[in-house]
């Protein structure tokens, strides 16, 4: 079983939705507008089902899980129109059909606890996405507990993406991705590790991006009056926009077991590290089926 464990693709019907909006985020035929990020000119060939499927399939992929772009900030958005938006989201993705299955997604700026609950009950589902940016500092990791108590009850994974970039100017293109996105991921890191591993004991959680390789940070964390302790076996790193030598640094703090392949596809494309057979087995196979199921390993 290989998994590619976050990709983007948006079908026609959330394409449409983006495009009825009057604000951010919203498209403009294919130029996407969101606060923080400078206009991005949208790729229509990405966001083709039937393209993506078939390379997917060409490469060998048995599952590629899909998640809504957590930068757009649709999960902060007011409730009714964030609700609406990931309604449709979830709607158009459980159509796709393999190899695409999806992380759920869920407002934060008040709870849809019921709506949740049936969705993550869909065997199409593999888990819910929260942005780093509702998981920002041990508080908020708090006051999100009632969602986190039910993704736990499902004893379905949790996945951490950046969530939307503050307003700036005059930075390049490429800042929200190396300054905010890295920072927030830095940020929910250290909460979880602060209180939510306690708060939530048994609940599988996934960083992208190798949490911003915020376990690398474990030295200075002792440093300043922390403890590290020993690794945590129910946290997941996952890989895209990483190669070789970040890999191979996180794996020197957390080990191999928690490592697990994503490309952020169409942003990044998939990468093999090169760091021998057995690991490219657990990076794309094995390890991916331990957090998706919860199987020892």
């Amino acid at each position: 079983m290989r998994t590619d464990c976050h990709q983007h693709l948006w079908p026609a019907a959330f394409v449409d939705a983006l495009r009825a909006r009057t604000q951010n985020p919203r498209l403009q035929g294919w130029e996407l507008l969101v606060d923080g990020e400078a206009p991005y000119a949208v790729d229509p060939l990405a966001h083709d089902p039937e393209i993506r499927r078939t390379r997917e399939t060409l490469e060998g992929k048995d599952q590629v899980l899909l998640s809504l772009s957590s930068p757009l900030g649709i999960e902060h958005l007011p409730y009714e129109e964030s609700r609406e938006l990931i309604e449709i989201w979830h709607h158009c993705a459980i159509e796709l059909g393999d190899p695409f299955l999806l992380w759920a997604a869920t407002p934060v700026s008040s709870f849809d606890l019921d709506g949740l609950a049936r969705i993550l009950d869909h065997d199409r589902v593999v888990g819910l996405q929260l942005p780093a940016t509702a998981l920002a500092d041990p508080v908020a990791i708090l006051r999100m507990q009632p969602v986190l108590d039910l993704l736990q009850a499902s004893d379905k994974p949790l996945l951490i993406h950046p969530g939307p970039a503050p307003a700036t100017a005059g930075t390049p293109s490429w800042w929200p991705a190396l300054v905010p996105y890295v920072s927030q991921l830095h940020a929910s890191w250290l909460a979880w590790h602060a209180v939510g591993r306690a708060q939530h004991p048994t609940l599988r959680v996934a960083f992208v991006a190798l949490a911003g390789l915020a376990p690398l940070h474990h030295e200075r964390l002792a440093a300043r009056g922390g403890t590290f302790g020993a690794v945590d076996p129910l946290v997941y790193y996952e890989t895209s926009s990483y190669d070789t030598r970040a890999i191979d640094a996180t794996i020197r703090v957390v080990g191999v077991d928690p490592i697990i392949h994503g490309s952020d596809r169409p942003y990044a494309e998939p990468r093999d590290p090169g760091l021998g057979h057995a690991f490219t087995h657990a990076l794309f196979s094995a390890n991916p089926q331990h957090l998706l199921k919860g199987t020892p390993r």
